[in-house]
């Protein structure tokens, strides 16, 4: 099943190299890492959330000649996503190493390749590419590159009314040059982050408070959602309506790895459905549920998964049965 709007992102899709260690090391150190694994991240968690619900979706990023984009182009061909730019031949795609520690925190190192530098010919490709009626997804991590930043913000910018422009702020939103995010805010549709996020972004403690002061900073018709982990998320919808909570689903949760990407995803795949945005949040509340029970990044649940999960009722006044 797929849906008429495409889920489109314009961002990165890298490696992920993930150690478990029992702690880190010292300066000048070394530990035994207890497992390691490697697989596509980055903006490959939203696109096979949104994919996995039915949604056409499209990497619209730079993907390199070696292992990594190897990796990344069988991982993405294998959810069955779509890429739009070409192999870039003058360099791999870039990793990120995630040390896990017996706590469970993850400390990240992140070396890009050919993701972190695209043209100007690149960006117009994708801009021209983009239809009518597309959501295109763009994350922070992208806008933060000294290179891809203005080149994404110009093409954000650029696109027309009938594309619906999804913004994540992601971790280093603070780090984003003014000139870079405030035109990118001034485009948005649709604002998701996680409460950290949203107080960074407005100096707002509360997550409903800080979901109504995003809305604020967006242009008129534009809606936030501020994700609360178990909480579920606050959703300001676009216009001057009260900013209400959509409560979250009480699951036994053993990896939220990748919990805001299976949201945000599913968020935007359930949108090109058609549907309410408060029943979108309350489906991609589930979706993100269901997510961390299961371990990996990409654990964001298929259709018929999601449909079971909410029950026969709940699922058809979301248009899923």
């Amino acid at each position: 099943m797929t849906t008429d709007s495409r889920v489109v992102l314009a961002g990165n899709v890298i490696a992920d190299l993930v150690i478990d260690v029992p702690a880190l090391p010292e300066r000048g150190g070394d530990v035994i890492g207890t497992r390691t694994a490697l697989y596509a991240g980055g903006g490959f968690n939203t696109l096979t959330a949104a994919r996995r619900l039915g949604a056409e979706a499209v990497y619209a990023g730079l993907h390199g000649t070696g292992p990594y984009g190897e990796l990344v182009r069988s991982s993405l061909a294998a959810e069955g996503i779509g890429t739009l730019l070409p192999v870039r031949e003058d360099g791999d795609t870039g990793f990120c190493v995630a040390l896990v520690d017996g706590g469970g925190e993850r400390t990240f190192v992140t070396s890009f390749g050919v993701d972190a530098r695209m043209t100007s010919h690149e960006a117009a490709s994708i801009a021209g590419a983009v239809r009518a009626g597309d959501l295109v997804q763009v994350s922070g991590y992208g806008l933060v590159m000294e290179v891809n930043g203005p080149l994404l913000a110009a093409l954000v910018t650029g696109l027309p009314a009938d594309v619906r422009v999804c913004f994540d702020p992601a971790p280093l939103v603070a780090d984003i040059p003014a000139g870079v995010l405030d035109p990118v805010l001034a485009r948005t549709d649709w604002l998701s982050c996680n409460a950290r996020e949203a107080g960074i972004m407005t100096g707002v403690a509360g997550p409903r408070e800080a979901a109504a002061a995003l809305r604020g900073r967006l242009r008129d018709g534009a809606g936030v959602l501020v994700r609360a982990d178990k909480d579920g998320c606050w959703l300001a919808p676009p216009g001057s309506g009260d900013v209400v909570h959509v409560p979250g689903f009480a699951v036994d949760a053993v990896d939220s790895n990748g919990a805001g990407d299976a949201h945000v995803g599913a968020f935007l795949a359930l949108l090109g459905r058609g549907v309410s945005a408060f029943d979108a949040a309350r489906g991609a509340n589930a979706a993100a549920a269901l997510a961390v029970t299961r371990r990996g990044p990409a654990t964001g649940p298929r259709l018929e998964e999601l449909v079971s999960f909410l029950g026969a009722d709940a699922a058809r006044e979301l248009g899923l049965g």
